[in-house]
């Protein structure tokens, strides 16, 4: 009778082996999914946050007016945990993906269709947030006006987020571009 029951035990303990190899892959897969699924809501909230800031200091208006760096340090202040690079400040906003885990900030004038021309503006300006007038002769980025009259100005951040789970990143195509813009009107 003895025999029997320790038979039985080991039985009953192989098959709780087998049981688990077959239900731990999926809860490691299922736990690493949720902390991927957090860190995605993570990135995205800072990113808000931080084009809200970003674009609070591009609009206010004091002695010393704001400039594009202006922008970026407030921008990464308030994205302390992502990283943040600033290729072509005033777009145009392209559809490429930035690199694994980072994003690219864009100070420009909201999308209309149309191309505006380059006005002369005061030397006081020159340098505010949303244009650059040596964009023309490099050629790499759109010339765009700085803000100026109460227009509105945008600050947007593209960021590529690429999961830590494997399964993950291969249904992802190890990436997903996060966007996040904020509109503002000038003070100035």
């Amino acid at each position: 009778m003895n025999a029997r029951v320790s038979k039985r035990h080991g039985r009953q303990q192989s098959q709780s082996l087998v049981e688990f190899a077959i239900v731990a892959p999926l809860l490691l897969i299922f736990l690493f999914g949720v902390v991927d699924f957090g860190r995605v809501i993570y990135v995205y909230v800072t990113l808000n946050q931080a084009v809200n800031e970003g674009a609070r200091a591009a609009i206010r208006s004091s002695a010393q007016l704001p400039t594009n760096a202006d922008v970026e340090t407030a921008v990464k202040q308030h994205a302390v945990d992502v990283s943040l690079a600033n290729p072509c400040p005033n777009g145009p906003v392209t559809t490429a993906t930035p690199p694994p885990n980072q994003g690219w900030i864009y100070i420009t004038e909201p999308f209309t269709g149309n191309t505006l021309a380059l006005e002369q503006l005061s030397p006081s300006l020159e340098n505010a947030p949303g244009g650059t007038m040596w964009a023309v002769s490099n050629g790499t980025c759109s010339a765009t006006n700085p803000a100026h009259d109460h227009v509105t100005l945008q600050v947007t951040i593209r960021y590529n987020f690429v999961p830590f789970t494997p399964l993950i990143q291969q249904v992802t195509a190890n990436h997903i571009v996060i966007s996040a813009a904020a509109t503002y009107a000038v003070e100035y």
